[in-house]
């Protein structure tokens, strides 16, 4: 079942390139952040993160891709003066949405994708494959806000806490929804707020980033974001939720 559903997922995201249809005005666009933060004394801290945002318009097609990437390593000094170096995050996303318009180009039908490996997180890797209905609710100059619901199935490993319990990797299916809302508050600033959950009998996965950025030149932005990944069931004495407050340059290539 899940590989008919992942067949068809693909199928709709690839769809838009065999389409071969005329974009539309800024019919793509891309932007790419990067933050870097660097911390010595008692405890020597780098981190880095990044990610990728695309979209890409057409007549008959919408489609949105996004990969995001965080690393982090604390090097300290033991009682014996050596140096321990340990990685404290390391985390990659990907996900991907086409969404096909019908007659009323604001209602489409959607397939998605997503993969994320995160070594210290709540599963070791996870991924989903959805189907279903999506809508922009409204489109203007100073807001838009969109969804999507639909059946898709997940698959979860877990993370080893302990070497006598088993790692187990969980497949179910899921009711997936999203909306994403952006508020432009003036020609060099926005508000962005998106959110996402996967619920199903295992488990239920909710994502959400609430973000401000604002132009400083031409291409080139500032952007707070705070994000937070929850998962309500979670192996041995891990968090069910972690969180990430970001600050980073982006930059808008198309």
């Amino acid at each position: 079942m899940f590989k008919k559903l992942l067949l068809s997922t693909a199928v709709v995201l690839a769809m838009p390139a065999l389409a071969q249809e005329a974009p539309e005005d800024k019919g793509f666009t891309l932007d790419g952040e990067f933050g870097l933060n660097l911390t010595t004394g008692n405890t020597e801290t780098t981190s880095l993160n990044g990610g990728l945002t695309a979209k890409h318009k057409l007549k008959k097609w919408e489609n949105d891709y996004i990969f995001e990437a965080l690393y982090r390593e604390d090097t300290t000094e033991d009682d014996n003066g050596v140096e321990e170096t340990d990685v404290s995050a390391q985390r990659f996303y990907a996900s991907g949405q086409a969404n096909y318009k019908l007659a009323n180009p604001n209602n489409r039908i959607f397939g998605f994708l997503s993969y994320e490996d995160n070594r210290l997180g709540a599963f070791d890797y996870q991924g989903t494959a959805a189907l279903g209905w999506s809508q922009k609710v409204w489109e203007n100059e100073k807001s838009s806000l969109e969804y999507s619901i639909g059946p898709g199935y997940t698959f979860q490993r877990e993370q080893e806490t302990d070497e006598l319990t088993p790692v187990e990797t969980n497949k179910f299916f899921v009711v997936r929804g999203s909306a994403a809302y952006n508020w432009f508050i003036s020609d060099t600033a926005k508000f962005t707020q998106t959110l996402s959950t996967e619920a199903g009998s295992e488990n239920t996965s909710t994502r959400s980033e609430t973000a401000l950025s604002a132009q400083i030149s031409g291409g080139l932005s500032l952007k707070v974001a705070f994000r937070v990944d929850h998962n309500s069931d979670v192996a041995g004495d891990l968090e069910n939720t972690d969180t990430e407050t970001a600050i980073t340059l982006v930059y808008s290539f198309f």
